[in-house]
């Protein structure tokens, strides 16, 4: 495990924890509304129902990827050794969307609608990042 990692991490919320901690026992967890059952990433509130009354549930950790781009250009000294890498958004199976990266595949090879599992990356100690590859 990396102890050292030089990119950004992402900033805990009481309203992200659970997902966070969910990711660092390589467990993929969502919101589930308890008043209309939409499914989402971490927001305080339902956006179909404006319900704040929610559950953690477990996700299959699969998907497909809904769009992405290639980066060439350094926008961050953080990534620039990874130049050119990916950046994705993939529609889990439950609906959410989630902002990520692609791995164990080349950036030619990306296509939509491409089925793509969760990866976990343990960056940190604390931090567990998931990323996404093909489904083999």
């Amino acid at each position: 495990m990396t102890t050292d990692y030089a990119k950004p991490l992402p900033e805990m919320t009481a309203d992200n924890s659970p997902f966070w901690e969910g990711c660092k026992r390589h467990q993929l967890l969502l919101q589930k509304c308890s008043g209309c059952g939409h499914v989402r990433y971490a927001s305080l509130t339902c956006p179909r129902c404006w319900s704040m009354d929610h559950q953690w549930v477990p996700s299959s950790g699969r998907g497909r990827v809904y769009t992405w781009i290639v980066v060439h250009q350094r926008y961050s000294k953080a990534f620039e050794e990874d130049l050119p890498y990916n950046v994705a958004i993939v529609e889990l199976d439950e609906g959410p969307r989630l902002l990520t990266s692609l791995v164990q595949i080349e950036n030619e090879a990306i296509r939509p609608d491409l089925q793509v599992e969760v990866a976990w990356d343990d960056v940190t100690d604390e931090i567990t990042l998931p990323k996404f590859r093909p489904v083999s």
